[in-house]
């Protein structure tokens, strides 16, 4: 159950542009397994709140999210043929095509002849993409930081023991 308020006994509001927080589910039934559907739809929640709240604070006001997705893309797998961008990426190949020439345009890519076939290109970040990277890493890890910094000790922890679930989340989708 939700904490109240101690004036008036409802729950408190959220405070302005913040969702209202989920009510508290009760117990996990008797085998200890919460509902996946009810984690599910929580956490894309908290993860449609949590994203533009991080690329909103960014000074790099032409770096997109897509753009940004690319970059880190690159960065983890790159060297790549726009192809594989793409199919990393889950988006059509002409979007990623346009995408690669803008990034080639910003001057944060380099692309060379691929050795095995010569008609084709691969993409890797350069320097000032590795660093553009880092420092928009650097940004939203400081925001971040930040903000959980004020959540309570116990919440700390429970966020620090959720890390590893989510972590998987992400190498099971890889």
């Amino acid at each position: 159950m939700a904490p109240s308020d101690t004036t008036t006994g409802h729950p408190p509001e959220p405070a302005p542009g913040r969702p209202a927080p989920a009510e508290a589910p009760e117990r996990p039934a008797a085998t200890g397994r919460a509902d996946p559907a009810e984690l599910a739809g929580r956490l894309r929640a908290v993860i449609q709140h949590l994203l533009p709240l991080l690329r909103g604070h960014s000074t790099h006001r032409d770096l997109t999210p897509s753009r940004t997705a690319a970059l880190a893309t690159l960065d983890a797998h790159g060297p790549l043929r726009v192809s594989e961008l793409a199919a990393r990426m889950n988006i059509a190949l002409s979007t990623t095509s346009r995408m690669v020439d803008l990034l080639d345009d910003r001057g944060w890519i380099a692309r060379r002849t691929d050795p095995v076939d010569q008609r084709a290109s691969l993409i890797s970040l350069n320097d000032a993409g590795r660093a553009l990277l880092r420092a928009v890493r650097r940004e939203t890890t400081g925001l971040l930081a930040e903000r959980i910094g004020r959540l309570p000790p116990d919440r700390q922890h429970l966020l620090h023991a959720a890390l590893p679930a989510l972590e998987q989340l992400v190498d099971d989708a890889g």
